[in-house]
């Protein structure tokens, strides 16, 4: 029998369910078709909309233009708040140019401004969790920039000092790694024993759910692929969590053609997830990729259901073009 070699194992695909789109991010890329349908283009939108090449390109090709800063928007148009948040200083800027305003801000993330204003009017040190430059944490920061520093990570902690360690509060980014996150806080803790909690966790549903479904993917797989962009942070902490859990190796990819086929040498299990910006289309064109490669075979990690949606922002059942005009006519007065 000497001569035999091993049949390799069977190849398979683990696809982790949940992945993909949240309820935040889909509201947010809905209110801005939903603006170009009811007022027509150009809508702009401060920031991209969501952290997700292909989201952003499209809408573009529909009458979207994406700007850096609130001064690039024309007076009288019509401006729409990523889902990430905005400090209130870009609020005054719209209203000092006369923009009528839409706020695709996430719920979730509003709670967490509402948290950091909350606990600044009580005149507490609020250490908030997250990763330096981020929207979202520029957002939250400007709600109370006296009361705010930015923790980025366990090794930051040493350098933390507050006013009086008896009225410390920690908040996070929504979309952080739990396990790191937690990490901090207990760094955090040990330093500042009667540091408070937020009264709910900060790190959203759909970024812990994400991470879930690849610890328990990444365990069993040789080869993860992330379908998500660059500048996405839940993206990236899922490429983190996945090599973690034990997977070989991990990559983020924004289409399936940036997949390199010399990830797949001596691997029979790859696990595929995307993160919270991403549409399923571009999973799908993954999944294509991988079948036309003898990974066929694709199984369901599915860790937990998810059932929330969150309503339109209140602006779009406005005429919001109306306004705009009134308001650039009033200046003009």
């Amino acid at each position: 029998m000497g001569g035999m070699t091993p049949t390799p194992p069977a190849r398979r695909v683990l696809l982790a369910a949940p992945r993909g789109y949240c309820a935040g991010v889909d509201r947010a890329v809905i209110a801005v078709e939903k603006a170009l349908e009811q007022y027509g283009a150009p809508i702009y939108v401060r920031h991209e909309i969501v952290h997700n090449k292909y989201v952003v390109q499209t809408l573009e090709r529909k009458g979207a233009i994406f700007v850096d800063e609130t001064h690039e928007v024309p007076e009288g148009s019509i401006v729409m708040f990523s889902a990430h948040g905005v400090a209130p200083i870009v609020h005054e800027e719209a209203a000092e140019r006369k923009l009528a305003t839409i706020d695709a801000t996430c719920p979730l993330v509003t709670k967490v401004h509402k948290e950091a204003v909350r606990f600044a009017q009580e005149d507490y040190d609020i250490l908030l969790i997250g990763h330096e430059g981020h929207e979202e944490v520029i957002g939250t920061s400007g709600e109370a920039p006296d009361h705010i520093q930015l923790v980025d990570g366990p090794g930051d902690v040493a350098k933390v000092e507050v006013r009086d360690p008896s009225r410390v509060v920690w908040l996070s980014q929504t979309t952080l790694s739990v396990d790191e996150t937690m990490e901090t806080v207990d760094a955090l803790k040990e330093k500042f024993p009667q540091l408070v909690s937020p009264p709910s966790d900060d790190i959203c549903y759909a970024t812990q759910n994400r991470q879930l479904a690849v610890k328990e993917m990444g365990a069993d797989s040789d080869l993860v692929i992330v379908v998500g962009s660059r500048n996405s942070s839940n993206s990236k902490r899922l490429v983190e969590v996945a090599v973690q859990a034990g997977a070989r190796a991990a990559y983020l990819v924004d289409f399936a053609d940036e997949i390199d086929e010399a990830w797949l040498d001596g691997v029979s299990t790859v696990g595929v997830t995307s993160g919270a910006s991403v549409p399923e289309v571009l999973v799908e064109g993954v999944l294509e990729w991988l079948a036309q490669r003898g990974f066929e075979n694709v199984e369901i990690v599915k860790t937990a259901e998810e059932s929330i949606t969150f309503s339109l922002p209140k602006e779009l059942r406005r005429d919001l073009r109306a306004e705009a005009a009134a308001l650039s006519e009033r200046r003009a007065r």
